[in-house]
Formats: C-alpha cells, sequence, structure tokens
C-alpha cells in the first residue's frame, strides 16, 4: 500500500478532514449522513433517517504504537473520557492504513484511548474495521430495499481503493440521475 505522502499535522484541521472523509465513505454504503451545525455537540455527525438515527464521533489517527505494530487513537474529549450517551458509535480512522473502524460506544466508555490496527491480544477492535453494517443496522438502513417500497435503493460498495471509491460514487450518481430522469409519455399536465 502506498503510504500518504502530505499529512495533515495540525489536529483540528485533520479532525475536519477526517469528518469530510467519513461524509463521503458513510454516503458510499448507502448511509445518509448529516452534519450538526456549531461544535457544541458531543457528537460529529448523524446517520440515518426520520425516526431512526445513530450519533457518531469522529476521531483519526497517524499515531503509531511504540511497538509499531497498530496505533493510537483518543477516545476522549480535552483529556477525558466522553460521558455516557454522548453518542452511539465511533468512527476511528487510521489514515496510514486507510482503514475505519466503526465501534459501538458501549465498547469504548470510559477510555480515554484506544490501539487499532493491531496483532495478536491486543487486536480487540479488529472486529469493528470496517463495520459498516453496524450503522446500517442502527439507522434502519435496507441492504436491499426496493425502490417502489418508499425507500430509496441503498446499493453497498465496498470499493477498496480511491479508484474504486470514485468508481462507486460516479455509479450512484448515475443511477440518481437515471431514476430522476421523467419519462415524457407519461407526463401529466397539473395545471388544471
Amino acid at each position: 500500500m502506498k503510504k500518504r505522502k502530505r499529512i495533515i499535522k495540525d489536529k483540528k484541521l485533520r479532525g475536519e478532514w477526517a469528518e469530510s472523509v467519513f461524509i463521503a465513505r458513510a454516503s458510499e454504503q448507502g448511509l445518509a449522513v448529516s452534519k450538526p451545525w456549531g461544535e457544541s455537540h458531543s457528537f460529529d455527525c448523524v446517520v440515518g433517517r426520520p425516526g431512526k438515527f445513530a450519533a457518531v464521533q469522529v476521531k483519526s489517527t497517524i499515531a503509531k504504537l511504540e511497538s509499531g505494530k497498530g496505533y493510537i487513537c483518543s477516545t476522549s474529549s480535552s483529556h477525558k473520557a466522553y460521558r455516557a450517551g454522548a453518542f452511539d458509535f465511533l468512527a476511528a480512522y487510521v489514515v496510514l492504513e486507510d482503514a475505519w473502524y466503526i465501534i459501538p460506544a458501549k465498547e469504548i466508555r470510559g477510555l480515554k484511548s484506544i490501539s487499532l490496527c493491531t496483532e495478536g491480544k491486543e487486536a480487540k477492535y479488529e472486529e469493528y474495521r470496517e463495520a459498516w453494517d453496524l450503522l446500517r443496522e442502527a439507522s434502519g438502513v435496507k441492504e436491499e430495499a426496493s425502490a417502489g417500497d418508499g425507500q430509496a435503493e441503498v446499493v453497498v460498495v465496498r470499493p477498496d481503493s480511491a479508484v474504486g471509491r470514485l468508481e462507486a460514487a460516479m455509479s450512484f450518481f448515475r443511477r440518481r440521475i437515471e431514476r430522476s430522469q421523467v419519462d415524457p409519455t407519461k407526463e401529466t399536465d397539473h395545471r388544471g
């Protein structure tokens, strides 16, 4: 895997960038994502649909563990662990591995940091690597919804490269355009 040539050094700027990457990746996974206004919330994004939302705290890391076998990711705010109920899921992005961890909040409650991409007994969170299905389930998104049941069609894509993600995004927009085009032979005049 190629290493990223440029890393955003400023933690605040890197955090904002990671939030935008999360929004793009979640959208690729067929999830509706909203960003609350301001920074006074204990979560960064909301995933879901009316009546079924999941609050997500987004974190990113480039900090390698001393062992070199993983990365340390902060799960705190201002050096304090988040309170219970502050969010539903942690979305942790390991920048150098281009890997997302979608971790239920109950799994990290009370912790100030966690180890990710590790081997052996320290690989506690590997089951949550790219676990987008947890967000789909929590937000009530069906993987195979039919277009006629009132829900938009969801096509789940798990691209493994930037080119794959770009192709997935193009396919998504192509389907949206095709669905929105009106058949002129079925058009009606609603002017009365």
